[in-house]
């Protein structure tokens, strides 16, 4: 992984020893530098049109900082911490070539440095991939100058976020001819190497013994067989317990339902649940949160061949529903449902499933807003922490007027709707709601709460850089999921 070090510094940032000044500021309509302090900077940034709106990015001279390199990035007006993450972010993606930039916000609150250092933690994430010749380099090295007293913790949080969101863009970066199931698997132990967090990996024998039909049908196909990892952080003392399954297919062609080449295109994506999951358990161990959290990724090729599952088969889940395949590209739901049961087996107090689900979600949100589906208090717990981190995140219904939909003249439930594209995410969403279990028995049993993120449209950003996000993969949702954790555990 490679993201800046990030410190926090309560010094003025003239002070700095860094290589590059970053400024975050607002427009001159809602805050004006004092003269004392910041001599000439009026007039440095009207010389440049500077506007301070969301966003803008442009090179200054400011002398009171002297020959040091100045860049100066817009929060737009009255910025809170949502603004200061995505301004810092945005600040420290763009100024490259400079081994170490200091951070003010002279507008700011100085209390809100944690979001400025955790938005520059993600902004300077770059991968580390195959071109011959590397690009000009981000900052290895970023310090944040704020009034406000030193905080260890609120520091650990951020770079432990930072961290977590680049573990997902590192996986999913990754070609898929370099990182098959059995691969994910070996990766995620050494990932969390030196955590109190046990790791199970089951294998295609050990799940056809377990009877993992939706994942074994899926990996048929392939010649690297699937697996499912179960990851565990379980410290001493919890009382509460959440269980986050993610979809891992590390490569979708389709199967037998063959995708068209253009669609086949940044299928190695589609893992991005999985990662997902693995992160979070991995930042919940780094900051040693009071609350159980385990993950189950499962982890399949989509591959045809003469193996693979046709159209019309019969699979037989985990919990024995069967499953007629009507679309082979409706395969993610397969395996969550594997994962989905698993998992309800520990009886969690709160489950999340992650997933590049549908492309309908993208018809209906675009490609900024994580489509949240589930249980009405967990749905709205997942607002609520979404809300907190700055991600974009709107609830969608499951109604109830569709479950007839599921079913199939020849097994209990069929995958797809063939031909009919209404309410596609919907239909994944019911779909999977069949596979969550229930906590008590008779009248008082429930369904364990749960909420289900679709991410196929936020997932991957296939357009141009905006904030601390970059073209491939964002790392969606694993913030906010932290941030759902550390609800539980004030619970």
């Amino acid at each position: 992984m490679s993201f800046p070090v990030v410190a926090h510094r309560s010094t003025p940032v003239r002070d700095t020893d860094a290589d590059a000044v970053l400024l975050l500021l607002p427009p001159s309509s809602s805050w004006t530098p004092d003269a004392d302090q910041w001599p000439g900077l009026s007039d440095a940034l009207e010389a440049v049109g500077f506007t301070g709106a969301k966003g803008a990015f442009q090179r200054v001279y400011v002398p009171t900082l002297g020959p040091l390199p100045v860049a100066v990035v817009g929060t737009g007006p009255a910025p809170g911490a949502s603004a200061l993450r995505e301004a810092a972010g945005s600040g420290i993606r763009q100024l490259v070539g400079f081994a170490h930039v200091a951070v003010h916000a002279p507008a700011a609150a100085p209390e809100i440095w944690p979001a400025i250092a955790e938005g520059a933690g993600l902004g300077g994430y770059r991968f580390d991939g195959y071109k011959s010749e590397a690009p000009k380099p981000r900052a290895s090295r970023v310090s944040v100058h704020t009034s406000a007293p030193e905080d260890a913790a609120a520091l650990a949080r951020a770079e432990a976020l930072a961290g977590a969101v680049a573990v997902v863009k590192d996986l999913v970066s990754i070609p898929a001819d370099r990182l098959g199931p059995a691969d994910v698997a070996e990766r995620s132990g050494d990932l969390l190497q030196g955590l109190d967090v046990t790791v199970d990996v089951l294998d295609e024998v050990a799940l056809e013994d377990g009877g993992y039909g939706g994942i074994l049908g899926v990996g048929r196909g392939s010649d690297r067989p699937p697996r499912l990892v179960r990851v565990d952080y379980a410290p001493a003392g919890a009382t509460r317990h959440v269980a986050v399954v993610g979809k891992g297919i590390t490569f979708d062609t389709g199967g037998l339902s063959l995708k068209p080449p253009a669609s086949m295109v940044g299928m190695k994506y589609d893992m991005c649940g999985a990662a997902t999951a693995l992160a979070v358990v991995r930042a919940a161990a780094q900051l040693h949160l009071p609350v159980r959290v385990s993950a189950w990724l499962c982890l399949a090729e989509n591959m045809p061949s003469g193996r693979a599952t046709r159209p019309g088969d019969v699979l037989r889940m985990l919990d024995g529903t069967t499953v007629e395949v009507l679309n082979t590209d409706a395969e993610g739901r397969l395996v969550l449902a594997d994962g989905l049961v698993a998992a309800s087996r520990e009886h969690p107090d709160l489950l999340v499933d992650v997933a590049t689900l549908t492309g309908a979600i993208t018809i209906a949100l675009g490609n900024r807003h994580i489509g949240v589906m589930g249980e009405d208090d967990a749905v709205a717990s997942f607002l609520d922490a979404a809300a907190e981190e700055g991600e974009l995140a709107w609830a969608l219904p499951l109604p109830d007027h569709m479950v007839e939909e599921l079913d199939s003249p020849i097994a209990d439930l069929q995958n797809a709707k063939v031909g009919d594209p209404a309410g596609g995410s919907l239909f994944a969403g019911l779909f999977l709601r069949h596979f969550v279990g229930t906590v008590g028995e008779g009248d008082e049993a429930r369904r364990i709460p749960w909420v289900h993120l679709d991410i196929a449209g936020v997932g991957m950003n296939k357009g141009g850089g905006h904030g601390f996000t970059d073209k491939g993969a964002t790392g969606a949702s694993v913030r906010s999921i932290i941030r759902l954790i550390e609800a539980q555990a004030a619970r």
